[in-house]
């Protein structure tokens, strides 16, 4: 399989770093990057080919769209003659924030075979969860192709319609800011009580590290976890009630919300402005 990337920002090394862990062959990876620097590094550093234009594209079997939203239709506009306009044999991966299928294949003249995904951060260190919506006319062929792309990085989920980005935008997509905020509030919190700055942060990272891996290993669900740590008349108990009175899942799901109607706005102007 060769996988063109067009774009070699932060996510594209980030998933050519992890196919390359996963012994994916580095040759049969080309990158399209118009900064020199950054075209020598990828090639120096993860081995790949790299080119400053679209010649050969005709030879790739899945091409990632790995640039700015911003950037799309410019993209499309130059990538459409490369393509197999009938047949629909490349596979089309677009890891562009917030613009939509429908978008990219009308920019495409009505290319049929896209996948819309929207990763999140800790792919940068093989721990993302990335979300996928193919058009229908995406083979299970091409549906293999992309999970096993994206699951270089991290687990991957398929949703059967693509207005379910919008929630997964705010939840994955926007989530690790989320937990760095919390972590934040954490660490300050214990600076608060009289810890030094430095075990506060120590305290507070492996704290939400630790949690988060029982959970993912444990058979239980969130709630039992919490119910197991928070003893009857205990330092938890009081903890929690003081977050229960300040109403913080409240709060949570209107931050959730909020997150997903900008995503919403987002992906009309996006789809309307260019």
């Amino acid at each position: 399989m060769n996988i063109y990337f067009i774009g070699g920002g932060n996510m594209a090394r980030a998933i050519i770093g992890g196919l390359k862990r996963n012994a994916f062959d580095m040759r049969a990876i080309t990158v399209l990057e118009p900064d020199s620097d950054k075209r020598h590094a990828l090639n120096h550093e993860l081995g790949v080919n790299t080119t400053d234009n679209y010649l050969n594209f005709n030879l790739a079997d899945v091409i990632v769209l790995a640039v700015k939203p911003q950037q799309l239709k410019e993209v499309c506009a130059s990538l459409q003659p490369h393509l197999d306009q009938y047949l629909g044999k490349q596979l089309l991966v677009s890891i562009a924030a917030g613009v939509r299928s429908k978008d990219i294949a009308r920019w495409l003249a009505g290319y049929p075979s896209i996948v819309r995904v929207m990763p999140n951060t800790p792919a940068q260190i093989g721990a993302g969860i990335s979300a996928l919506y193919a058009l229908p006319a995406v083979n299970d062929e091409q549906r293999q192709q992309a999970s096993m792309i994206l699951e270089a990085v991290g687990k991957v989920l398929w949703l059967d319609d693509e207005k379910q980005m919008d929630a997964v935008t705010a939840i994955s997509g926007s989530g690790p800011a989320y937990v760095f905020y919390l972590i934040e509030a954490l660490q300050e919190a214990g600076a608060a009580l009289g810890l030094k700055p430095e075990a506060a942060r120590l305290l507070a990272l492996e704290t939400f590290a630790g949690a988060s891996l029982l959970a993912t290993q444990s058979d239980a669900d969130v709630k039992t976890l919490r119910a197991q740590v928070t003893s009857k008349g205990g330092t938890t108990e009081q903890g929690i009630l003081t977050l229960e009175n300040r109403l913080i899942k409240e709060i949570m799901r209107e931050a959730t919300k909020a997150a997903a109607d900008k995503s919403v706005l987002l992906g009309d102007q996006l789809g309307q402005s260019q």
